[in-house]
């Protein structure tokens, strides 16, 4: 047997081993029966979404629930399914007997009345019936998309609002097979340190896999790195057990290092995109991705805003709605929690900074441009100097952009680059072990600061713009601090908090809103401002990341035993959470008990629960499990 044979012989087996897997694992569906309306959700989707079964019957359709349309669509769109809607037979008895009446005299001969009957008949069959069926799926497809948006936008924000690990050194891992494990590691501040690849998932056992080992200790203990960031995609489960067994070997004590499971969905594109390209001019694309692994963890926000949304894989068929539905929905939702958490004006990338409301690519750039040429923003209304930036949009966005000034002082002395232009320093060379520096652009130290020195002339810097009050409740503000004999340099600090507290517990918002021309609303955000510390960030209500330090293998589950996981996606049919073996397991929604939730609805991604296990297939690598308790 030649070569070229031999190989398509294995490609044979390979296909036909893959194609009876999955026919194995859909086979519940053939020639499945039951009323439309009890087919659960999930079943539909499965049923069509994989081209697996042949000879699938018309599926025949009298009340459809909105669950199951954009998969029934999907399996048609990929010829893979042919979908009837079936009217009730007394449907048509109906319509020809309304024809009858109206369009058919008692005084017409026998063979008129056929002729005209027949004529109807037709009408019904070839204009009438596949009318309503397109009106039908129309709006089943509307209302589907309608909800499908509902749980993506529900699963972005709570993916966007994750708490960032600050103050950290990250090393993060792309993780692969035949292009190996890409690595970055990162300083606290995003800045790249070091990059390399390994390869621990083909090496095998031998000396290939200890020189992995001893390299991956190496650069963890030279750059003092605590917490690892996994990518979740290809190869993810063997870098999870690769790094678990360092970690168990005791060879990097006295660090106490751990590591994350992170969500890579998007990486791989954006890596290859004009944006990283432009953000990482010097560093190959197969590595950028693993940045991004690694800042997705120091700032969730500010990475994953830089992902087109339908590829986060936090949805449930998004890539079967409308593109400009999609988009306008979840560009709300992206406006929204960039605007919750806002961001520093000095240091955010273009990309972050044109989710704020008001403003907009155009606008981004032209604010990016005036921090390199002018130096660091002093004071909120500087943004009034930017030309095309007026004072319709000076109102919507400067409540949600911060200047904080130890950020503003790094700036000026050039300590601190901007985000958006590139990173500060540059990626180890192969076997350099240097960091070089890059040139900033638009001039050196010095210049930079004679810019700033001279664009910040006349302007003074306020306390209150390292808050989420708005400029234009700035009087309201001072006043309140004025009554309380506090000043506003001392804005954020314990006392300044404890005062605002101890003033509200005998007065309040309602009273001083009564006793001035502002709102609740607006009386609420000014005390609120002022009690929440400089560094307050909204995004800490929210659950953290789960970190590990082992892993748990498919041999060690049974029914009956107790994990702890992290909620990766929500549906509609239940929540899929990562327990630390490789595949999300699923806790259907009749095994969500409501009186766990603490009030919430349904489980959010980012949840932290207590699951006990139902059932273990490691054939089908399913996992069923039951939810105990929510931490």
């Amino acid at each position: 047997m030649t070569k070229k044979r031999q190989e398509n012989e294995s490609l044979k087996i390979r296909g036909a081993a893959a194609a009876a897997a999955a026919a194995d694992k859909f086979r519940m569906y053939m020639d499945f029966t039951c009323s439309i309306s009890c087919i659960k959700p999930h079943q539909v989707r499965k049923l069509f979404t994989e081209n697996v079964l042949e000879n699938i019957p018309w599926l025949l359709v009298r009340f459809l629930l909105f669950f199951q349309t954009l998969a029934i669509n999907r399996g048609e769109n990929l010829k893979m399914l042919s979908v009837k809607v079936l009217l009730p037979e007394r449907t048509q008895a109906d319509y020809l007997r309304y024809c009858s009446r109206k369009f058919v005299s008692y005084c017409v001969a026998p063979w008129q009345r056929k002729l005209i009957m027949a004529a109807i008949e037709d009408a019904f069959k070839r204009l009438v019936e596949p009318c309503i069926s397109r009106s039908i799926r129309s709006q089943l497809t509307k209302a589907a998309e309608k909800v499908s948006l509902d749980v993506f936008a529900s699963n972005l924000k709570r993916l966007l609002l994750t708490p960032p690990v600050r103050g950290k050194t990250v090393l993060g891992c792309d993780p692969g097979f035949t292009h190996g494990c890409k690595l970055a590691i990162c300083s606290p501040t995003g800045d790249i340190l070091h990059t390399s690849v390994i390869y621990p998932c083909t090496s095998g056992k031998g000396a290939s896999l200890d020189r992995d080992k001893k390299e991956v200790i190496a650069i963890i203990k030279n750059f003092n790195v605590e917490t690892i960031a996994i990518g979740n995609g290809t190869a993810c489960r063997e870098t999870e057990e690769f790094i678990s067994s360092i970690i168990k070997s005791g060879a990097l004590l006295p660090l106490d290092v751990m590591y994350c499971i992170v969500n890579e969905s998007g990486a791989s594109v954006y890596s290859v995109s004009d944006d990283a390209a432009n953000e990482m001019p010097d560093l190959d694309a197969n590595l950028r991705s693993a940045v991004s692994i690694a800042r997705r963890l120091q700032d969730p926000l500010l990475e994953y805003v830089k992902i087109d949304p339908r590829n986060l894989g936090v949805g449930m068929y998004q890539h079967d709605i409308s593109g400009a539905k999609l988009k306008t929905a979840l560009d709300g939702v992206i406006e929204e929690c960039a605007s919750f958490v806002g961001v520093d004006l000095n240091v955010c990338a273009e990309g972050i900074l044109r989710k704020i409301s008001g403003l907009n690519q155009k606008l981004a750039q032209k604010v990016i441009e005036w921090r390199k040429t002018k130096g660091p923003f002093i004071s909120r209304e500087q943004l009034l100097e930017i030309k095309g930036l007026g004072p319709k949009t000076y109102e919507q966005c400067a409540g949600f952009v911060r200047i904080t000034p130890e950020i503003t002082a790094l700036c000026s002395q050039g300590v601190v680059e901007s985000v958006s232009t590139s990173t500060s320093t540059s990626p180890l060379a192969e076997g350099d072990g240097k960091k070089r520096k890059r040139t900033a652009q638009g001039g050196g130290k010095a210049k930079r600061s004679k810019a700033a020195a001279s664009a910040a002339a006349g302007v003074a810097a306020n306390p209150l713009d390292q808050t989420c009050i708005h400029p234009e409740s700035y009087g309201l503000a001072t006043g309140l601090l004025d009554m309380l004999a506090l000043k506003a340099e001392d804005i954020g600090k314990p006392s300044t908090i404890n005062s605002i507290k101890n003033f509200l517990k005998t007065t309040s918002v309602e009273t001083l809103a009564k006793n001035s021309e502002a709102g609740v609303p607006t009386w609420q955000l000014i005390v609120d401002g002022l009690q929440q510390t400089l560094n307050y960030d909204i995004r800490a209500e929210c659950e953290k990341p789960l970190f590990r330090k082992g892993t748990t293998s498919w041999g060690n589950l049974h029914s009956g035993c107790r994990l702890t996981g992290q909620v990766r996606n929500v549906t509609h049919f239940g929540a899929f959470v990562d327990v630390g073996i490789g595949c999300d397991g699923l806790i259907h929604t009749t095994n969500i008990k409501r009186h766990l939730l603490g009030g919430k609805e349904n489980l959010e991604l980012g949840d932290k629960v207590d699951v006990r296990v139902r059932n273990v297939d490691v054939g089908k690598k399913r996992l069923d499990l039951e939810m105990m308790a929510l931490l």
